[in-house]
């Protein structure tokens, strides 16, 4: 089991409308119970990756309803078309006591700044398991320091370094403990002939064009997560920092020896991986969990390759040991005011998300009905649904409104020593990762111009890892940022880090 702690709607004429209307009522199935005006009535609207959800008919449902003692409707909607569904519905003012949040979006903000929704922090002191919330993913979920909305949580240590253990030992080397161990391994899987085949034929680690690796590796420079305090107590955005210059220099190096691929800048996300399958690189930076999908691709591949990867979580830099958060959460339940419209009210519904943390809901909620959906034998989850589409329908998704605060408590398959030491870590890692001050901050330069902005940075970064630009190159960049809205953007996040700090 794991314990990893886990608008206003653009104008649309009346045939779009009706048209998107019609679409939802398609691409959703709703239970047929009505609110009968009883105190343990909750309507909930969440999204499904499914065609045909489950219907008020299905024994989770059920299951859920008599645990909690309540009476559950459940508004499903299409992933695909989730974001519209939740416009159209916020538009319309008839609007659920319960509303799955995918993202702080403008639509949902607007609809907060509207005072459509309760704020509720205040109140999850008062909830055993809600009053055990992550401090950072809270922070990370909120708008303008105020809680909108019950986060579905998400490892927030999640990130780390995968490697080929065998390819290790096979150079003498000791699974790296500091940046300078790091940058020594992937030299030697690029010069050490590390697979011995006797060529030249592999190097240290593969990126794409994705810049997460970038991301991470700089905090372990003690570069600020975005946005960091300066001497002054003022914001100022990581790469206007020393650290993150060290950082940088740090990656040319790796360029300019070759222990990375030189066609990152273009490479297929979706390709990322191979490099490593075919025993052409030994490292990747990402998500602690990519170690063990490596593996079992490995495995599949050749069942001969076991316990040949391996995987840490950070490196020591300059300034100590740190390492770059995930946000911690992935959407959000939100309460209208519409709907629920006391206190009381919302204490009850309050209670009711507080319930569905408890280990027998998310047991109910994510691994279905026992004798039915699965069994125990031997001590490890046996999974009857296989293929039987009937059994999947009526038991996926009920997890897409449970938060699993404060930790994921339901039933997991067997872990391997691999999973096992990934979910080690991801523990470890929420005691060194840098929070991003203005993760909460919602600002209207950004919205506006956020995307030119991060492009003239991350363009930046790339041509001076692969040499196109120097030092002074990368300051006329920063000058361009400012020139382009950067400095207004600079100006709006203090003065709404200072109202947020009051």
């Amino acid at each position: 089991m794991s314990k990893g702690k886990k608008i206003v709607l653009p104008l649309l004429s009346t045939m779009l409308l009706t048209t998107s209307l019609v679409a939802c009522s398609n691409s959703e199935k709703t239970g047929n119970k009505e609110k009968s005006g009883s105190d343990n009535s909750i309507t909930i609207m969440t999204t499904t990756f499914q065609s045909n959800p489950p219907g008020e008919d299905s024994p989770v449902l059920k299951a859920l309803e008599e645990y909690t003692d309540t009476s559950i409707k459940i508004n499903w909607a299409l992933n695909s078309s989730y974001q519209e569904k939740i416009n159209i519905t916020l538009a319309s003012g008839d609007l659920p006591d319960i509303m799955m949040i995918p993202s702080k979006d403008p639509s949902f903000i607007s609809a907060v700044d509207d005072g459509a929704f309760w704020e509720l922090g205040p109140y999850l002191k008062d909830y055993p398991n809600l009053s055990q919330a992550n401090e950072i993913v809270l922070n990370n979920s909120s708008i303008g320091g105020k809680i909108y909305g019950i986060y579905r949580s998400r490892p927030l240590g999640r990130h780390g370094i995968s490697f080929r253990k065998d390819w290790l030992e096979n150079v003498g080397l000791q699974t790296p403990k500091t940046v300078d161990d790091f940058y020594n391994m992937l030299k030697a899987f690029t010069k050490n002939d590390p697979d011995g085949n006797g060529k030249d034929d592999t190097y240290g680690m593969v990126i794409s064009k994705y810049t997460g690796p970038w991301d991470i590796m700089q905090t372990w420079f003690g570069a600020p997560n975005k946005w960091g305090e300066d001497a002054d107590g003022n914001l100022q955005p990581d790469f206007m920092t020393d650290e993150y210059f060290n950082a940088l220099n740090f990656f040319k190096k790796l360029y300019d020896e070759g222990l990375i691929n030189e066609d990152f800048a273009v490479m297929d996300p979706q390709k990322w991986v191979d490099p490593i399958l075919n025993g052409q690189a030994g490292t990747i930076v990402d998500v602690v969990d990519h170690a063990h999908r490596i593996e079992e691709d490995m495995i599949a591949a050749n069942p001969d390759l076991k316990d040949h990867v391996d995987v840490i979580g950070a490196v020591e830099g300059p300034t100590g040991l740190y390492n770059l958060p995930t946000s911690g959460y992935a959407g959000m339940l939100a309460i209208p005011k519409s709907s629920v419209k006391t206190e009381e009210e919302l204490k009850k519904v309050l209670t009711f998300i507080d319930k569905l943390n408890d280990e027998e809901a998310q047991k109910i909620a994510t691994n279905g009905i026992e004798g039915h959906h699965y069994e125990i034998k031997g001590g490890k989850l046996v999974d009857l649904k296989g293929d039987d589409e009937a059994l999947i329908n009526e038991a996926n998704g009920f997890d897409k409104f449970i938060p699993s605060i404060p930790e994921e408590r339901f039933i997991e398959p067997e872990q391997t020593p691999l999973r096992v030491k990934e979910e080690q870590i991801i523990q470890e890692n929420e005691e060194i990762v840098v929070p991003n001050p203005a993760e909460a901050l919602v600002s209207e330069v950004y919205a506006q111009k956020g995307q030119q902005l991060d492009n003239i940075i991350n363009d930046a970064r790339i041509k001076f890892i692969v040499g196109q630009i120097d030092e002074a190159g990368f300051k006329d960049a920063i000058e361009l940022w400012r020139s382009s809205g950067g400095e207004d953007y600079i100006e709006e996040m203090n003065k709404l880090y200072k109202e947020v700090s009051k």
